[in-house]
């Protein structure tokens, strides 16, 4: 069954003036918004750089126990078993620096590495 379609929504978008114009304003604002939404950050991501240094140690802290003192993060895993974990902390300026960890296949911290805020990253 075929259901008509108005005509006069076309002709509105066809036609110039103040109709079209707030026709279009409307979808055109909310696509824009919409662009300058972000998503709320994960539980955990954000933690205090020093709680970070010294809680994760290499060889010893277990993802367990990350996950346990500062909730889930992103996370990259990769084919070989290994995991990064990315959590980020409060830097000058508004601006966050990141802290990296990576985990072996037995899900031991291998390696940490920290990541200062890019200097010419305009916040």
């Amino acid at each position: 069954m075929r259901v008509p379609v108005p005509a006069r929504p076309a002709a509105v978008l066809a036609a110039p003036g103040p109709k079209r114009a707030a026709l279009l304003a409307g979808p055109l604002t909310l696509a824009l918004l919409a662009g300058c939404a972000s998503a709320p950050a994960p539980p955990g991501t954000q933690v205090p750089e020093q709680t970070l240094l010294q809680t994760v140690q290499p060889g010893v802290t277990t993802m367990a126990s990350v996950r346990a003192a500062f909730g889930p993060t992103t996370r990259v895993v990769f084919d070989s078993g290994r995991q990064v974990w990315v959590y980020q902390s409060p830097a000058p300026g508004g601006r966050f620096s990141e802290f990296v960890i990576l985990f072996d296949p037995a899900g031991v911290v291998a390696k940490v590495r920290r990541r200062a805020p890019d200097p010419f990253d305009e916040k």
